[in-house]
C-alpha cells in the first residue's frame, strides 16, 4: 500500500522518543541535531524525512485511519510525534509510512502491538542494509583507489 508518495517500505531509522518541542530556526530538529550552516529556510525543509510537517488531522487522512490509531501507535512506541508549542502533535513523513505500514498489518488481523514491533523490526533491518551498501561501496572505493 502506498499512501500518495509515502511508501511504507522506504523508511528509516531513528524514531524520536519522549516529549519534544516543535522545531524552532536554531533547533531544527526535535532530537537536537543543529543544521548544517548552509541549510535551507524552514519551508525547503518540507523535502526532509523527519521534519514535523503533518497535524494529526492530516496525518490520519493520508494514512487511512483514525485519530486515535495514531495514539495507539504512541502508546505502542512505535512512533512519538513531535509536539507544537501548544502541545499539538506533529508527524513527520518517514512517521507517516510506519503508521502506514502498521495499519496494513492490522486490517489484515495483526494486533497492533505486534504489528507495531513487525514494523519497527522491518524497519531496523532496512537501515542495517543500507549500510550495509554504504560500506561495500566505500570498501569498494578504497580498494580501487589503491590500485
Amino acid at each position: 500500500m502506498t499512501v500518495g508518495n509515502l511508501s511504507p517500505w522506504r523508511t528509516v531509522t531513528a524514531v524520536v522518543r519522549g516529549k519534544v518541542r516543535m522545531p524552532s530556526e536554531s533547533q531544527p530538529y526535535a532530537d537536537g541535531r543543529q543544521p548544517d550552516q548552509d541549510r535551507q529556510p524552514v519551508a525547503d525543509r518540507l523535502d526532509d524525512d523527519h521534519f514535523p510537517a503533518y497535524t494529526m488531522g492530516r496525518a490520519a487522512e493520508l494514512v487511512g485511519a483514525t485519530p486515535a490509531f495514531l495514539r495507539a501507535l504512541g502508546e505502542a512506541r512505535l512512533i512519538t510525534p513531535t509536539r507544537s508549542e501548544g502541545g499539538h502533535r506533529r508527524y513527520s513523513r518517514h512517521q507517516l509510512r510506519l503508521a502506514a505500514r502498521a495499519r496494513e498489518l492490522v486490517d489484515q488481523g495483526t494486533p497492533v502491538d505486534a504489528a507495531c514491533r513487525i514494523v519497527s523490526l522491518e524497519d531496523q533491518l532496512e537501515q542495517a542494509e543500507r549500510t550495509n551498501e554504504e560500506l561495500r561501496r566505500q570498501g569498494a572505493d578504497t580498494v580501487q583507489g589503491h590500485r
